[in-house]
């Protein structure tokens, strides 16, 4: 009865309990989906009736069935989704079958919804938080309206996300059909004969790349088939040289899963870590392996500028997460992190106190303490009772201009007085925090909302000389991003440099979870 109060606190507070009466099948599917937050509130909202077995119930696991076939398409191991021993035709009201098909529900729409993998187990840095599916809000979706409609909502809906199914459907077309001869190993370049350059030639045929003129010999690896190779490398994202060595014959033979695959596959996974998010809206882009930041409206870019982030070192990595800009800070004095005070600035204060004049050391309050009255030799990094702080000026290190969007790692944008490091191809150099190029435009645009002028209303703010706190009237989303592969606005795949080694890791934790669930 504790289960049952528990699943149904309305029903219980309605009657009480020497009244309430439970069939047997009741019962039972309170005890096997309490374990399950989502469903144990669905069913006990929805009374403890079943939703995919009984009269009534057979669109709604022809819905899911037809759903979760779709796994392949979503880059989604199809074995996470097995619906072999679900009773798919009766409609007698069974609990094991109701049970099976609700977490296969609740499986495929985490999932395909929120990701295959936790962002925090993939990295450090990564502090991304999804946002979960409401199960009680689909499932009473699915029983009072279309079905296949509820679910067709599960995925990402962003434009990028359905041009990179598109993609992966395209690497799906480069598997040669069943019984096309395998390409024994070896190294065919120019000038290499046999059978298995025939073999070659048929598999490269099979998935639509054949050279326009005709071979004089089939076994001879002549200039058409090395331009053939080549395409083929190119549309299976392999390095592009005309030879067809081992990870081009494995790929070729469909034994391992190509390099473009995986990209495709792990940028899907972190598009859908953000759905729930609303990308058409105005918001703040910052895709950290690009180095480049973006206001968004309507999912396009109206306004773009470079940008430095976090070093490469575990320590100074720009972290992912979303959150919303909240403020523009003209003038803006530089807190020390704590961790760059210890490593870099308190050291040289126990050698010389009048080191590194321009900062300030202050206390708790923000009050200023003279150093002649703080003797820097007795303190460590650990038990540094003071904080350091360097005043406004053109030489701040945050320079003339900061963005905020309060969080608990203490990353903001901001401008800077190094402003040569923009026009390195190796932008990682910060110690976390996102240095931008343009900072007095970004500045204007985001104070749209604030000033009919507001470019006047900054430079007003900005002529003071004292650090201001503009508040935006319009604080719009700000997220920070890591794809290293993703459609640009002309539909071709751009990739970038994985600078903090994060592909990895991800691709590990989605093939573990692949495996877990087969």
């Amino acid at each position: 009865m504790a289960v049952l109060a528990a699943i149904l606190p309305a029903a219980a507070q309605a009657f009480p309990a020497p009244k309430l009466e439970f069939s047997a099948f009741e019962m039972q599917l309170a005890q096997t989906v309490a374990s399950d937050p989502g469903l144990a509130a669905f069913y006990g909202a929805h009374d403890l009736k079943p939703v995919f077995t009984g009269p009534g119930a057979e669109s709604r696991r022809n819905a899911l069935i037809e759903a979760v076939s779709t796994a392949p398409d979503h880059g989604l191991p199809p074995d996470r989704y097995a619906t072999a021993g679900l009773n798919l035709s009766g409609d007698a009201m069974d609990v094991a079958s109701e049970v099976s098909f609700a977490r296969l529900l609740s499986r495929w729409a985490n999932d395909v919804s929120n990701g295959l993998v936790d962002p925090a187990g993939t990295a450090a840095m990564n502090k991304r938080e999804v946002i979960p599916v409401d199960m009680e809000a689909l499932l009473v979706e699915m029983t009072t309206g279309d079905p296949a409609a509820a679910l067709a909502e599960l995925p990402p809906q962003d434009p990028a996300y359905l041009q990179l199914m598109e993609m992966l459907a395209g690497q799906a077309r480069l598997i040669a059909p069943a019984g096309t001869p395998m390409v024994s190993e070896g190294l065919y370049r120019p000038g290499s004969q046999g059978q298995g350059v025939r073999d070659l030639r048929t598999r490269l045929q099979a998935i639509g790349f054949a050279p326009e003129t005709p071979p004089e010999d089939e076994q001879v690896f002549d200039e058409n088939l090395r331009q053939t190779v080549a395409e083929y490398q190119k549309a299976a994202g392999l390095p592009v040289d005309g030879i067809a060595g081992p990870k081009t014959i494995g790929q070729l033979n469909g034994t391992s899963t190509g390099p473009q695959t995986r990209r495709l596959m792990i940028a899907m996974e972190r598009l859908r870590w953000l759905n729930g998010h609303d990308l058409n809206t105005r918001m703040i882009w910052v895709n950290i392996p690009s180095y480049m930041a973006e206001i968004r409206e309507d999912g396009r870019a109206t306004f773009t500028t470079r940008v430095v982030v976090g070093e490469s070192d575990p320590d100074w990595q720009t972290p992912e997460f979303s959150d919303r800009m909240e403020f523009v800070v003209p003038n803006p004095s530089w807190n020390v992190p704590r961790s760059i005070a210890a490593e870099s600035y308190l050291p040289r204060l126990r050698a010389n106190r009048y080191a590194v004049s321009h900062l300030d050391v202050v206390d708790r309050r923000g009050r200023v303490i003279p150093r002649e009255n703080i003797d820097f030799s007795q303190y460590s990094d650990r038990n540094f009772p003071y904080f350091l702080r360097q005043k406004p000026s053109p030489d701040n290190a945050l320079g003339l201009v900061k963005f905020l969007f309060p969080n608990k790692w203490n990353i903001y944008l901001h401008d800077t007085p190094s402003k040569g490091l923009f026009g390195n191809s190796n932008r990682a150099a910060s110690h976390g925090c996102i240095r931008v190029a343009r900072p007095f435009d970004l500045a204007y645009e985001l104070l749209r909302g604030n000033s009919d002028n507001p470019q006047a209303l900054f430079q007003r703010m900005l002529d003071t000389g004292e650090e201001k706190w503009l508040k935006l009237d319009d604080t719009i989303p700000v997220h920070l991003v890591y794809f290293t592969s993703i459609p640009g606005p002309d539909g071709q795949l751009l990739n970038y440099r994985d600078i903090y080694g994060r592909d990895g890791p991800l691709w590990a934790a989605m093939q573990k979870a692949a495996a877990a669930g087969s």
